[in-house]
């Protein structure tokens, strides 16, 4: 059964999204860049909602460095409602039963699947107990507003697994989300 991999960015006080995001990327040296980009890498699909799919259409599909090259050709696994279309290369684009639909390619053959923030997606798969590991790269930021990771009424138990640090203050925490039976 592959593994689900959720990595986001956080700041210290929670926030992984909103109008200050591009802060985060003053701390993202080639060390952080090249433990990323080895994830990406030993990942078979990139799961991701509208929001990232929107962005990052805008985003990779002109850029030829390594990260572009990896995202242009990985498998990448839309979920929308809205979206009428998913033209970037090698997505699919999924609609219906989230949980269902990932519930079915997490039981495929393969590697990893990979899903960057946050958002609607990464909540409904942590809710429903989908998401394997949960890799959050706390940046040494206070961002004061914008997105939280966690919402209000929303709970998880996490196992602790790893901690990496950074030179630039970033450090990287791994967790196995818990659910009865794991």
């Amino acid at each position: 059964m592959r593994k689900i991999i959720e990595s986001t960015l956080i700041s210290v006080d929670g926030v992984f999204a909103g109008t200050n995001f591009s802060e985060f990327f003053a701390y993202q040296d080639e060390t952080y860049l090249g433990d990323g980009l080895g994830l990406l890498l030993s990942s078979d699909a990139i799961l991701m909602g509208r929001n990232t799919y929107e962005s990052w259409v805008k985003i990779w599909p002109g850029s030829t460095h390594l990260w572009a090259e990896r995202l242009n050709a990985i498998p990448k696994y839309v979920f929308s409602s809205t979206l009428e279309t998913a033209a970037w290369n090698n997505s699919t684009l999924v609609r219906g039963d989230v949980v269902a639909e990932v519930s079915r390619l997490k039981q495929q053959e393969g590697g990893n699947l990979l899903i960057f923030g946050h958002g609607l997606l990464g909540e409904t798969l942590l809710k429903h107990h989908l998401l394997d590991v949960l890799d959050l790269s706390v940046h040494p930021l206070v961002l004061g507003h914008g997105r939280q990771f966690f919402r209000e009424d929303e709970n998880a138990k996490l196992r602790f697994v790893a901690a990496k640090s950074f030179s630039t203050g970033i450090v990287t925490l791994t967790y196995e989300p818990q659910s009865e039976g794991r």
